[in-house]
């Protein structure tokens, strides 16, 4: 549930003079109060305002506090919203109608249903609104979080690299998908090839694959006792998708299960994933399709963010060598795609970021070790077919309406690379040349490179990957990578950056806006 508030509610002054807060009416009580279990979460942030999320350890009421001061000086006290078992102890309200470009404060508390006068300790984040005006903007993107078994360890300084995103102060994370790995048991040791040993932080429902709505709810938990997620995720918004492992590994409507797993139906399987990673991240619904992941991120004069949704609507991962467009090929499914050429036609934003959960040229197998089957757009070298043609037929529909300026961000591969679209050295060629930005893992075992398919004529600018004979590298080996863009809000420039975990720039490119 989510719980909406106005901007008259938010700005309207108190009845009484001189009255600037309205006290929330709770006891402090120190024995057997409601705790907030996970940090703060703020998410979806547009110009208008975001969703804030906590969880309550108990059946209780969530009660916020917004303020344009860190002081809270001048705050106003929302009507509380409940948190019950039904959403594991959840809750996310919808604060709109707010100041644009504006900082906004919140506070947290949970108040208990069965003693409405205890209430918790109160946990403060913030976020920024979306700009009216032609100001700077910044945000950091990357996927793939505690996969292959490398979990929270403490002796390697946790999940690092959110702390190096902080350090940027970005608008909002842009996250890729794979934000956790519920197919990856995390176990208390990990032997590295060096003869050292990998100890994970571990908790009861990470040592087996998840299967229960509440084993998929503590996949997502887990990360979030991380504390440099959790200080990150107080201070920066997440725009959050979804790809394979927050299911299992390369699901599709074909999947047939590995002997792990008791639950045979992948369908359930997804439907139980799909309820716990809409409760556990601060999505703004959709009335006519609650669960629905591809929405728009309006940031702004310069910046339209359209987030995509590669696993939902899929068929089966099979060779997709159809030459036809039909429902053997769908990927993102004939209503995604009308979705997206609506959105790019009509928006005014200097640029277009599309949010592809999944590379487009990457070659990416459904049965890896024998490099058999389709699960990624890429089908080889040559004319589209499969999948293709989706992306064939968008690139052509941004080509020949006159859209400029689309970048697409991805992550999925678990390696860094710059990809540059020519349609000059293309088997398909009808679209204007673009860029691709791979970032990724944030925390997570490091591959790559992969093949790459000359469909749309990609050519590699920059890679940074293991090679052969270093696969899943651990965290530990630096080798965790995110991207960083700023617009310059003067001219519109986009600089994109490419970083380790380490902040060190690992390359950078500035493209220049075309204007029409």
């Amino acid at each position: 549930m989510i719980r909406k508030i106005s901007r008259r509610r938010f700005l309207s002054s108190t009845a009484a003079a001189g009255i600037g807060v309205i006290a929330m009416p709770y006891i402090s009580r120190a024995a057997d109060r409601p705790v907030i279990t996970h940090g703060v979460q703020s998410g979806d942030a547009g110009i208008d305002g975001g969703v804030v999320w906590a969880r309550a350890d108990r059946a209780s009421q969530m009660m916020v506090e917004v303020s344009t001061t860190e002081s809270f000086a001048n705050a106003r006290a929302l009507p509380p919203i409940a948190a019950l078992p039904e959403s594991d102890f959840t809750a996310k309200m919808l604060l709109e109608n707010l100041p644009a470009g504006q900082e906004i404060f919140y506070r947290v508390r949970f108040r208990d249903l069965a003693h409405i006068d205890i209430a918790s300790e109160a946990v403060v984040g913030r976020f920024r609104t979306a700009p009216a005006d032609r100001r700077d903007v910044s945000f950091v993107w990357g996927g793939d979080v505690a996969g292959q078994g490398w979990g929270i360890n403490p002796d390697d300084g946790g999940m690092f690299t959110f702390a190096t995103m902080r350090k940027h102060r970005p608008d909002f994370l842009l996250h890729s998908g794979d934000t956790v790995y519920a197919d990856g048991p995390i176990r208390s040791e990990v032997k590295l090839a060096d003869g050292k040993v990998w100890k994970n932080v571990t908790i009861e429902e990470k040592a087996k694959v998840a299967e229960t709505l509440d084993e998929f709810r503590a996949a997502h938990k887990y990360n979030f006792m991380d504390e440099h997620v959790r200080a990150f995720n107080a201070e920066v918004p997440i725009l959050v998708q979804w790809d394979d492992h927050e299911v299992t590994n390369n699901w599709s409507p074909s999947k047939q299960l590995p002997a792990a797993y008791k639950e045979r139906n992948i369908t359930l399987l997804a439907a139980r994933a799909a309820r716990a990673f809409h409760e556990m991240y601060p999505i703004r619904g959709n009335p006519s399709e609650p669960s629905r992941v591809y929405r728009t991120l309006n940031y702004g004069p310069h910046l339209d963010v359209f987030m995509l949704d590669e696993r939902s609507y899929r068929a089966g991962n099979g060779p997709n060598l159809e030459t036809g467009y039909g429902p053997e090929s769908y990927f993102l499914g004939p209503d995604q795609i009308a979705w997206l050429k609506r959105g790019l036609l009509n928006s005014r934003a200097t640029w277009k970021v599309i949010a592809s959960d999944m590379p487009l040229s990457i070659i990416v197998y459904d049965d890896a070790p024998n490099k058999k089957g389709s699960e990624a757009f890429a089908q080889g070298d040559g004319p589209p077919r499969g999948r293709e043609l989706e992306i064939a037929d968008i690139l052509r529909f941004i080509k020949t309406s006159g859209v400029v300026n689309t970048v697409w961000l991805t992550a999925d591969v678990h390696y860094a690379a710059a990809h540059f679209y020519n349609p000059d050295k293309a088997q398909f060629a009808e679209f204007d040349p673009f860029w691709e930005f791979v970032a990724g893992p944030l925390h997570a075992g490091t591959f790559g490179p992969n093949e790459l398919d000359n469909t749309f004529g990609p050519e590699v600018k920059f890679i940074k990957a293991p090679g052969p004979g270093k696969q899943n590298l651990p965290p530990s080996a630096g080798m965790q990578f995110f991207g960083h863009v700023r617009i310059d809000g003067a001219t519109g420039q986009m600089i994109v950056t490419l970083r380790d975990r380490a902040d060190v720039a690992l390359w950078s490119t500035t493209l220049d806006p075309k204007r029409v």
